[in-house]
């Protein structure tokens, strides 16, 4: 009798949508942490977690199609993300968010004649979400009960562009950009060359107000914007060199 208890249970669990992929791992929403692409090959993969203080990853999406470029939204509960177009093909083909609380997905869907999704940014509210697709910029309002994204007007452009940048500071004073040195980061303020920020480092993130975080090796490292000392996340069971940071960070935590 316990069996098939437990089978029906299992049965309704289905049903009912998928489980939230972090729920015991992490406290969504309200904990420091990370989001990157680990295991395929380059742009494909699936999506797992780590905690601030690292420890090992945490599977988010379990896909057979290829997952790639999180963006975490600004209250940590929310994955945007782009989705290969099918098994083996590393293209993106789609937009999707996902629900961390609950595991639930929506698609963003573009217009037709849109281009080749790249990118996707959070507006500082979370009420916004802009994907970059082909030399378009395209946005979408999450309070909508279907995700079409439209055209963003040109008077729009440069501040759907900010959500897509890595900017430093509150209010914000820079940006992370690639280094004309390949393999390394720089900071690009309106004013001057850019300036290096770090060598062998890749896929840089806000870590907060006042931090930057970026892949170097296998570590995330977290440099603060002034004084103090940088500090490594280390983490473990990674399938295949992680990429692709994007990162929560609770405010006094």
């Amino acid at each position: 009798m316990r069996s098939l208890a437990v089978l029906a249970a299992l049965a309704l669990a289905g049903c009912s949508g998928t489980l939230p992929p972090l729920r015991g791992q992490i406290e969504v929403g309200t904990e420091s942490y990370a989001v990157v692409v680990a295991g395929g090959g380059a742009g494909s993969g699936d999506l797992y977690a780590v905690r601030a203080s690292g420890g090992p990853l945490i599977p988010i999406t379990f896909s057979s199609v290829g997952e790639m470029r999180p963006a975490l939204a600004p209250d940590g509960r929310r994955l945007a993300f782009l989705r290969g177009r099918a098994v083996g093909d590393s293209t993106p083909g789609s937009v999707w968010i996902m629900d961390l609380l609950t595991g639930g997905e929506r698609e963003v869907r573009l217009p037709r004649q849109a281009g080749t999704p790249s990118r996707v940014g959070w507006s500082r509210d979370g009420a916004a979400l802009t994907v970059a697709a082909g030399a378009a910029l395209y946005r979408a309002n999450l309070a909508a009960k279907s995700l079409d994204a439209e055209p963003v007007p040109p008077s729009d452009r440069a501040a759907a562009e900010s959500t897509l940048a890595v900017l430093l500071g509150d209010p914000v004073f820079a940006r992370v950009v690639p280094c004309a040195e390949p393999g390394a980061l720089c900071v690009a303020t309106d004013s001057g060359a850019p300036g290096p920020l770090a060598e062998n480092a890749r896929d840089a993130a806000r870590w907060g107000p006042d931090s930057v975080a970026f892949l170097t090796g296998d570590v995330i490292e977290v440099r603060p914007l002034g004084p103090g000392l940088a500090r490594k996340i280390q983490w473990s069971a990674v399938p295949g060199q992680a990429r692709e940071l994007t990162a929560y960070v609770a405010v006094g935590r």
